[in-house]
């Protein structure tokens, strides 16, 4: 079974990260990835879920609780099956390029989330992801009461 610390290990390399960059990029103590990679150290279920989000995986992947790295956010929560409305379509201007990661405060932690959503990797895994689930039978059952309500309207 893989550890915390070995996961953490594991997917800052896949990154390219020093520790210290990924602890500055996290708004963390200097020396706080290294205790949490030597095990010396657990982060707190705030930091677990802080770089889970960071390295897009679920923090039961980043506990080595599990091989699916995919973060399991309920979407169909506020799709209520019978009184399905579709999502209006609206066009938006391309998102600013993201702003540099500022070194603590909450205003760091703003900048990086921001510049996460905005990163190709996160953009490409949630495009994997949607269109996944697009083609899963829920997602079929989904798309056909869109289009059913959208023809209806017209």
């Amino acid at each position: 079974m893989v550890t915390l610390a070995q996961r953490i290990t594991e997917l800052r390399e896949e990154r390219g990260m020093s520790r210290p960059a990924l602890a500055q990029a996290l708004g963390l103590p200097k020396l706080a990835i290294e205790k949490f990679e030597t095990g010396r150290q657990t982060p707190t279920q705030a930091q677990q879920d802080q770089l889970a989000v960071f390295f897009g995986v679920s923090t039961f992947y980043l506990q080595g609780k599990g091989r699916d790295r995919t973060r399991m956010d309920s979407w169909m929560d506020l799709a209520d099956a019978d009184g399905l409305e579709p999502p209006s379509v609206q066009r938006q201007a391309a998102p600013p390029p993201p702003r540099p990661i500022a070194s603590s405060g909450s205003q760091g932690q703003a900048t990086l989330f921001d510049s996460l959503l905005s990163g190709k990797q996160f953009q490409d895994a949630l495009s994997t992801a949607v269109l996944e689930i697009l083609r899963s039978p829920q997602g079929q059952e989904l798309l056909g009461q869109v289009i059913r309500k959208e023809l209806e309207r017209r």
